[in-house]
């Protein structure tokens, strides 16, 4: 996401390498292609311009710190000011209340009910709560089925009322079978529309007063980019939601919707959507965001998410086994599985500092361990237990059967082997040094 703004961002950086010092000439330069990059972002000329005179305002009463290139003085501005655009810190959702109630607004192919059934997952799993999804769409084709599906998939109950029209009388009977039945969350997902109209909004105003919901959440398409911002204050003017949900960041986002919305409506973004699967959902942290927009990754988030994966009674058997050099290619196969529950490979990548714009025009799809799987799937299990044995005409059999070529085999045999090298060193005293040593011979 947010490859060309990243990618003019730097041509403006650019203008500064080399330079001594920032003057009001070459600041005005780069100042002047900043703006360019974010009006071709999608972000409105007004908003831009604002932006762009703080930024230089800022450079411009600087004093350059003696360890800093102007451009890095510059791109460190203008990643501050971006972090404050975007709303300058996380806002967590507000669950008040017995059960708290979150109403969830947009306009149709938005994704709501997708929104709906990963913040229930989200509640679920990260907050423990025993959350209620009520099925208030009632116009869309298959939107009911949709949610119950999602609901089924995660485990989360979904109330609906066969036959019922009324969202309001669904929305306010969902609310009374979640205090009846022990929910302390209650998520009612609404129609929308293909645009907004009097009628959508009338509606959903007249479920939020029936039942005054802790929060509401407008969600919207991050794709639709400015069309984004003005939906949202047309919905805003009307029902004063909480905050804003951008789903869609893993598409052709151009990021005009992540870096205008807050200052249109004035309103927090809370969510960010990075997928498909029920886990591919984000609390929006705006430093972590600029961070990403100007390539500089985002390790706390990739050090986040890995230690929700984190089991450590498994990590214990793990160092045994590697301390007694007993670790197969069964649990490598475990570590692919925990890596993929991360999430989509190519964002994983964008969140090591350097690495988005070595990906630029790499795909990593989810099956980027699948041949790797193939490979190991096709050995015995002698053979997955003690790698060791594997010899040419095993190797010949594990190539044929996994529909690899043998240089695939060998390959991953020697990349198992590295890797077990190194885990193996970083396992005794002074590890570290030992494994530095190793990497500088190879050099």
């Amino acid at each position: 996401m947010f490859e060309n703004l990243n990618d003019r961002l730097d041509k403006a950086f650019h203008i500064l390498k080399g330079r001594n010092k920032l003057t009001e000439i070459n600041i005005a330069e780069s100042v002047k292609e900043i703006r360019r990059a974010l009006v071709e972002a999608d972000v409105s000329f007004k908003i831009a311009k604002q932006f762009t005179n703080t930024v230089k305002e800022k450079a411009l009463g600087s004093d350059v710190l003696v360890s800093l290139q102007p451009g890095q003085l510059m791109t460190k501005i203008v990643r501050d000011e971006m972090a404050n655009l975007m709303g300058g810190s996380a806002v967590d959702i507000n669950l008040d209340g017995k059960p708290a109630v979150v109403l969830i607004a947009g306009l149709q192919g938005s994704g709501k009910t997708t929104f709906s059934s990963k913040l229930a997952n989200y509640l679920k799993r990260k907050k423990t709560k025993k959350v209620l999804l009520v099925a208030g769409d009632v116009y869309r084709p298959a939107a009911i089925d949709q949610l119950k599906v999602l609901g089924e998939q995660i485990e989360v109950d979904v109330f609906t009322i066969p036959g019922n029209t009324d969202p309001v009388k669904i929305a306010e009977e969902g609310v009374a079978h979640a205090k009846a039945n022990g929910h302390n969350v209650v998520i009612v997902d609404t129609a929308g529309r293909l645009a907004v109209d009097q009628q959508m909004m009338n509606e959903i105003s007249n479920v939020k007063k029936a039942i005054n919901p802790s929060e509401v959440l407008f969600v919207v398409d991050s794709m639709t980019g400015q069309d984004a911002v003005n939906t949202a204050k047309a919905f805003n003017d009307v029902l004063n939601f909480d905050g804003v949900v951008l789903t869609k960041l893993d598409g052709d986002t151009r990021g005009g919707a992540a870096l205008s919305i807050k200052s249109v409506v004035n309103k927090p973004i809370k969510f960010i959507g990075t997928g498909e699967k029920m886990d591919a959902l984000d609390v929006f942290h705006p430093d972590r965001m600029a961070d990403r927009i100007l390539g500089m990754g985002d390790v706390v988030s990739l050090v986040e998410r890995a230690q929700e994966q984190f089991d450590e009674q498994e990590a214990r058997k793990m160092q045994k086994k590697i301390a007694k050099n007993q670790f197969g290619f069964d649990d490598f196969l475990d570590q692919i599985a925990q890596i993929k529950k991360m999430g989509n490979m190519k964002d994983l990548m964008g969140m090591i500092p350097g690495m988005g714009k070595m990906m630029k025009n790499i795909d990593i799809d989810d099956d980027a361990f699948k041949g790797i799987e193939a490979i190991i799937h096709s050995m015995t299990p002698e053979e997955r237990r003690d790698p060791k044995i594997i010899n040419g005409s095993r190797r010949k059999r594990i190539c044929a059967g996994s529909g690899t070529t043998i240089q695939d085999v060998n390959r991953l045999m020697k990349q198992f082997d590295d890797m077990n090298k190194m885990m193996k060193m970083m396992q005794g005293g002074g590890g570290k040094g030992r494994m530095m040593n190793m990497m500088r011979g190879m050099r």
